[in-house]
C-alpha cells in the first residue's frame, strides 16, 4: 500500500466525504458521514471519529476540506475570494484550524454578467481539478458548466477564473417535478439523454428559443391533456425545456468566453450527458469531466501549494 499522505474531504450541506490519499493524490481509503446542516456545530468531534481508525494505523494526517464547511453553518467562517481568481490564489486564501494540520478552501465571489452578486463553494475545488486534468484550459479562453442543483457557468482566461453565473436549473426541476401539477405526482423518472420526453423538451424549446420559459411550461401538463405526451415523459419534458433554456441563456450571456466551439462539463455522468445533447443542439462540442476525479485532483492541488497557515478558530 502507497504510504498515506493527507486527507481530502468534500463537507457539503448533507453529506460528508472523505479520501485518504497519497502525495500524488491517489485514493487509499475512504469514509462518510453526515452533512454540514446535521453536524449542528459539532465538526471537531465527528471529523475526528471519522479520522480515528486511520490515526491509529498512520499517525497524525494533514487535511484540506472544501464545501460548506467554510460557510456560515460549517467549522469555520471562510471568506469568498473575488474573481478574478487564479489557482495560486484560492489556495493562499485557505483558512487553517489545529495549527495548520486542517485547512478549509475558501468560496469564489464575482458580480455576474446580469449585473448581480454571485457566490460559489465547493465548485472551485472542481475547477482547479479541471485546470490539472486538462492543461489547456490553462491557457486562452474556455467556458465551463458545472450542472448541478445550482449550475454554474464559469468563464476561464488562461487559468483563472474570470466570473461565472449561477442557474438553480436543478432546484426549480425538482420544484416542479415533485409540487406542481405539470408532472403527475408519484412520477420520480429520472432524465436520461434517451429519454422520448428529454429530447423533445429540448427540441420544443429550441424550435422556438426566443419564448420565455415562463411561457413553456405549461406544456408539461397540456401535451398529455392532449395526448401528446405520455405520462412518464413529463418529468423529462421539462428536464428538456429547462436545460434547453440554461443552455441557450448561458451561451448568450458567455459569447465572448466561447471561442472554441466547445464547453467542457464538470459532474456526475447522469447530468453532464443531459447537458452535452443540450449543447450539441447548438453545435458545440462537450468535453465531461468526472466531478468527483475533479474535486479529488483539485484538492490535491491545494495540498501542494499550501502557504504558512491562516489562523481561525475552530470551535
Amino acid at each position: 500500500m502507497t504510504e498515506p499522505s493527507f486527507v481530502a474531504g468534500d463537507w457539503g450541506t448533507t453529506h460528508l466525504r472523505l479520501f485518504l490519499c497519497d502525495a500524488d493524490g491517489r485514493v487509499l481509503d475512504s469514509a462518510a458521514g453526515p452533512g454540514a446542516a446535521a453536524v449542528r456545530g459539532d465538526f471537531p468531534r465527528v471529523f475526528d471519529s471519522l479520522l480515528a481508525g486511520w490515526r491509529q494505523r498512520f499517525g497524525p494526517l494533514p487535511a484540506v476540506l472544501c464545501g460548506m464547511v467554510g460557510s456560515s453553518i460549517g467549522w469555520a467562517q471562510v471568506p469568498y475570494l473575488p474573481c478574478p481568481a487564479r489557482p495560486a490564489r484560492i489556495a493562499a486564501a485557505c483558512v487553517a484550524l489545529r495549527d495548520g494540520s486542517v485547512h478549509i478552501v475558501p468560496g469564489l465571489s464575482c458580480e455576474n454578467r446580469c449585473g448581480a452578486p454571485d457566490y460559489m463553494r465547493g465548485e472551485e475545488t472542481q475547477l482547479l481539478g479541471a485546470l490539472e486534468l486538462e492543461p489547456a484550459l490553462r491557457a486562452g479562453r474556455h467556458l465551463l458548466c458545472l450542472p448541478g442543483t445550482h449550475t454554474k457557468w464559469v468563464a476561464l482566461e488562461d487559468g483563472a477564473v474570470h466570473d461565472f453565473l449561477t442557474a438553480p436549473t436543478g432546484e426549480l426541476f425538482a420544484l416542479l417535478r415533485d409540487h406542481s401539477v405539470l408532472v403527475p405526482q408519484g412520477d420520480a423518472a429520472e432524465s436520461n439523454p434517451d429519454a422520448g420526453g428529454y429530447a423533445k423538451g429540448l427540441a420544443e424549446f429550441n424550435r422556438l428559443s426566443h419564448a420565455p420559459l415562463l411561457h413553456r411550461l405549461f406544456e408539461c401538463r397540456a401535451r398529455r391533456l392532449a395526448g401528446d405526451l405520455a405520462e412518464a415523459d413529463a418529468a423529462p419534458y421539462l428536464s428538456g425545456l429547462l436545460i434547453a433554456s440554461d443552455v441557450a441563456g448561458a451561451l448568450r450571456t458567455f459569447a465572448g468566453s466561447l471561442v472554441a466551439r466547445s464547453v467542457h462539463l464538470i459532474g456526475v455522468p447522469r447530468l453532464t450527458a443531459l447537458y452535452a445533447s443540450a449543447l450539441g443542439a447548438h453545435g458545440l462540442a462537450a468535453h465531461a469531466l468526472d466531478g468527483a476525479a475533479a474535486s479529488l485532483a483539485g484538492l490535491a492541488q491545494v495540498q501542494r501549494w499550501l502557504p504558512s497557515p491562516v489562523t481561525a478558530h475552530d470551535d
